[in-house]
């Protein structure tokens, strides 16, 4: 009787603790538990790192809320509410009437799309809300839940100020097109976004509504998506543009409870690391720009997200080998000696690399993997990490 006693208080302890596991799909929901745990243990590294945390959010709690309706210019739709930017690599041609239309310098960012804010705010929206959101979940202090809410239902809910769910003008090219399917990688934030509201519906702040109200949000611009022509073109993106649409689409499918079409969208990504991974690990697609170091490096956090995602619906990414024998981690260790400056690049960089792009990827391959060269690897450029997010997410 008394073993099964012990085994009933054992499943029932064990089932409690999942059921405090919040929500998250980025994020890691079994360390943000363990985290928890050291703070009401008051592990002293732990405490440290939440006092910078805290400190970090407090001085968010002021910040001025944001929105796509605040921008100096309207983009074609006559609708400030729907979110507009201009392609980074494209500039002002002199030998042409009015310097239309712009010509392309891959890798080379011309600062006039600094004028249009959209992008700016998104991604001071994700940071903001993670951070706020991070605050409350280790503090308890509902005043950072407040304050994220208020910052979330400025951009998605509140009718004057809300976003329209929608791309339909980002990165769009002077002289040549008012938006393309190229700008829906500047929604990645959403992600992070999502995360946040996830971690949120514990607080009294956010409400039900609210929540359902943000999640319905997702579902119209995750259909848009899907449906629409800047949506398929990006869908179909051969690079990391590809790679990062997927990415999107099933976490915002995740989010919005459509599990069906998250498995469905991460099957379909399997094709696209067949063509873009070959046997030594090569991205080729990604070696041919300007920045190829960069851009091998931000296609493949691309994939650990879509792997991170896909073990929500029980599929693993991780272990997939594409047609041509290699996968996420063969791709890893092809790019890994030339980020760690061990190896020579012989390809173009003219901007400048930062390896603390690299650090969560291999904190987190080290548990996927079950290997601590990796954790050896992340020490090398620990000190080049100065996020103390990052930190409280990743170790």
């Amino acid at each position: 009787m008394k073993k099964i006693i012990y085994c009933y208080l054992f499943i029932h302890c064990s089932l409690a603790t999942i059921a405090q596991q919040p929500g998250v799909l980025v994020m890691d929901a079994g360390k943000l538990v363990t985290l928890k745990n050291k703070i009401q243990q008051k592990d002293a590294s732990t405490l440290q790192q939440v006092s910078a945390l805290r400190k970090e959010a407090d001085e968010l709690l002021n910040k001025k809320p944001a929105s796509v309706i605040d921008k100096a210019f309207t983009p074609a739709s006559g609708d400030k509410h729907d979110y507009m930017s201009q392609a980074p690599y494209f500039w002002y041609d002199s030998s042409k009437p009015n310097g239309l239309p712009y010509m392309r310098k891959d890798g080379v960012r011309n600062p006039e799309i600094n004028k249009i804010t959209d992008h700016k705010y998104l991604s001071e929206l994700d940071n903001t809300c993670r951070t706020l959101a991070l605050a409350w979940y280790c503090t308890g202090e509902e005043k950072y839940a407040a304050k994220a809410t208020a910052l979330l239902r400025y951009w998605f809910l509140n009718d004057a100020t809300k976003m329209n769910p929608n791309l339909n003008y980002a990165q769009a090219i002077p002289g040549i097109n008012n938006g393309r399917g190229i700008g829906i990688i500047e929604t990645i934030a959403l992600t992070g976004i999502a995360d946040a509201v996830a971690l949120l519906n514990g607080s009294k702040a956010l409400t039900d509504a609210d929540s359902k109200g943000i999640q319905q949000w997702y579902a119209q611009y995750l259909n848009w998506m899907l449906t629409s022509k800047n949506g398929n073109e990006e869908h179909a993106a051969k690079n990391n543009h590809g790679t990062w649409y997927y990415a999107q689409s099933i976490d915002f499918a995740l989010f919005t409870g459509n599990t069906a079409k998250a498995k469905e969208l991460i099957e379909e990504s399997k094709k696209r690391m067949d063509s873009q991974i070959n046997p030594e690990g090569k991205m080729q697609l990604e070696l041919d720009r300007t920045n190829g170091l960069g851009y091998t490096t931000f296609n493949l956090q691309a994939w650990f997200r879509v792997a991170t995602l896909a073990q929500h619906t029980g599929i693993d990414l991780w272990q997939y080998k594409n047609v041509q024998g290699a996968g996420i981690r063969t791709a890893l260790d092809w790019m890994l000696p030339y980020a760690l400056g061990q190896k020579q690049w012989a390809y173009q960089q003219i901007g400048e690399y930062k390896k603390n792009n690299i650090y969560p990827l291999l904190l987190q391959a080290a548990g996927i993997y079950k290997d601590d060269h990796y954790t050896a690897l992340a020490k090398q450029v620990d000190e080049e990490v100065n996020d103390v997010v990052v930190d409280l997410l990743n170790k």
